[in-house]
């Protein structure tokens, strides 16, 4: 079973989530991919992450997370014990996303998305400061993230198994390249 968290402000339709959805569905497998959208609480959204997943066992379990979806990604392969690959990961979202507090809407929609002050003290409360069992973890992380800083991803999960794409950007344009890469660390065979 794969659990797909988007990032922030992002949605199920995001670039990453659809071309798993869909390389899973051609592999006959689109009933093990949960790809929920979550709320704006950070706390909420690990509450429907856990209710979700809560009958799968760990070592049946792979999360792969996208951005703020990696940070969350992370605290609950903690949490759990399961495999996480982390798409250009949020290390510490503390720092940047105070200044998004407010109402605006979602990439893929006109939906309203408020991001409340309260929610920073929801983010801390996830945190993990150092990951155990690197052997769990697969960052792919952009050299060109416009958003966030590579180093601190790589430096985030030492011993982990890590790919450094020279380039490409926040979004990992170039995903598709990577997909089968990303499927094999969650144990889908994902050449047909």
């Amino acid at each position: 079973m794969i659990l797909y968290l988007h990032g922030f402000r992002s949605s199920p339709k995001s670039m990453k989530a659809r071309l798993v959805g869909e390389r899973m569905a051609a592999l006959g497998r689109a009933d093990q991919l949960i790809c929920p959208q979550l709320p704006a609480s950070p706390k909420a959204a690990m509450e429907l992450a856990l209710s979700l997943i809560e009958d799968v066992p760990a070592d049946a379990l792979s999360i792969i997370g996208s951005s703020l979806g990696g940070y969350y990604a992370t605290w609950l392969a903690e949490r759990l014990g399961c495999r996480a690959v982390l798409l250009n990961p949020a290390i510490v979202p503390l720092k940047d996303l105070d200044q998004h507090v407010g109402v605006t809407t979602q990439y893929h929609s006109d939906e309203p998305f408020e991001f409340k002050p309260e929610y920073i003290d929801e983010l801390r409360a996830l945190a993990v400061d150092r990951i155990t069992r690197p052997e769990r973890y697969f960052l792919l992380a952009a050299t060109g993230d416009e958003v966030l800083d590579y180093r601190d991803m790589v430096a985030h999960y030492p011993g982990a198994r890590q790919h450094v794409i020279e380039g490409s950007d926040h979004a990992i344009s170039e995903f598709p390249d990577y997909l089968d890469e990303v499927l094999g660390f969650c144990g889908i065979e994902a050449r047909s």
